[in-house]
């Protein structure tokens, strides 16, 4: 019933969502969202994950074209719902466990998406479950300049190995003066479940981070937003990694999601607790004015019967369609043009 209504609903929101007709040009907005589990339906002989199998037509979550494509539709009307709410479309659309370049091609070629100007960039990873990061971002306000998947690797050389998603690295030259550029990054750091201490492989991640934003810093780029998954909240001490040097203040990363944790704000909802795991930073010249916002698309919340309140939509609830899309919430960061 519940999906039977969410797609009802995204054939009226469809009338009712806008493109803006006028976007400011002297601010950007970006987006990042957990897709969790965004699968085509298709069994892919060759693939060694057990996830492929297990989300096509004839596997345990009975994965059918059908429910892909409404996720695909509920996945649009987001970010368009995103745009009208910021009164711009999404400029830059980071999005974590996502299967394949496929997936992302119909998002933007057969979706409400697929009238606008989204472009993919997308690299395939090494993670076992098959699940990348990848980004998009509209061809009229940016132009590749770089892009690349950088290893997250083991920073013990005889230890095991560590198996995760790349960091993707994008660097983007802003239209239409092709003066100014920026770096984006897309982090999805590993999971702290699933038995075991994995506190060392998101230190092993953020290091990683670190050196790659200290790399870009020592070049000459000063403008790098970091997004993702981080798979911690804000007080982790680990984050202290990123932060910056007090005698070097324009070096390092500030965290955008700070101040939404200390105000009990959260972008997953776990045992009726929310959680921020999700979050955005800034190189700290560029970090002033920016503005950090967790979105809850009213048509992709349902209520937690296990608790009081309201929880995310996703698509399944253990062996249960619901149709929905993600366990995370999108987030989204406004900040000033170069």
């Amino acid at each position: 019933m519940r999906a039977k209504c969410l797609i009802l609903f995204l054939v009226i929101f469809q009338v009712i969502v806008r493109v803006p007709e006028s976007e400011p040009r002297d601010s950007l907005l970006f987006l990042f969202w957990n897709l969790e589990n965004f699968f085509d339906w298709r069994d892919d002989e060759a693939s060694e994950s057990p996830s492929d199998t297990e989300y096509s037509s004839f596997g345990k979550q009975h994965w059918t074209r059908r429910k892909f494509q409404i996720k695909c539709q509920a996945v649009a009307k987001t970010i368009l719902w995103a745009g009208d709410q910021a009164g711009k479309l999404p400029d830059v659309i980071g999005v974590a466990e996502v299967e394949n370049r496929f997936v992302l091609e119909q998002l933007v070629k057969t979706s409400a998406l697929r009238k606008l100007d989204y472009r993919i960039v997308h690299f395939e990873s090494p993670d076992p479950r098959g699940i990348d990061v990848a980004l998009l971002y509209r061809a009229s306000q940016f132009k590749v300049l770089d892009a690349k998947p950088l290893r997250v690797v083991n920073p013990d050389p005889a230890g095991e190995p560590l198996q995760t998603r790349d960091i993707l690295s994008v660097s983007l030259l802003v239209l239409p003066e092709e003066r100014d550029s920026l770096t984006v990054l897309v982090n999805h750091h590993p999971s702290k479940y699933g038995g075991g201490s994995t506190d060392w492989r998101r230190e092993a991640a953020l290091k990683r981070l670190r050196s790659i934003v200290d790399s870009l810093q020592t070049s000459g780029q000063a403008r790098i937003v970091a997004m993702g998954d981080f798979n911690d909240t804000p007080d982790h001490a680990a984050f202290d990694l990123l932060k910056p040097d007090p005698d070097h203040p324009n070096q390092g990363l500030r965290n955008l999601a700070e101040s939404l944790f200390r105000e009990g704000i959260g972008s997953l909802r776990y045992n009726g607790r929310w959680e921020l795991i999700d979050m955005f930073f800034l190189s700290p010249g560029w970090a002033e004015d920016a503005r950090m916002r967790i979105l809850h698309p009213p048509f992709l919340t349902v209520r937690d019967n296990a608790h009081s309140g309201e929880k995310p939509l996703r698509t399944y609830s253990g062996p249960r369609y619901q149709g929905g899309v993600s366990d995370h919430c999108p987030i989204v960061l406004e900040l000033k043009s170069p």
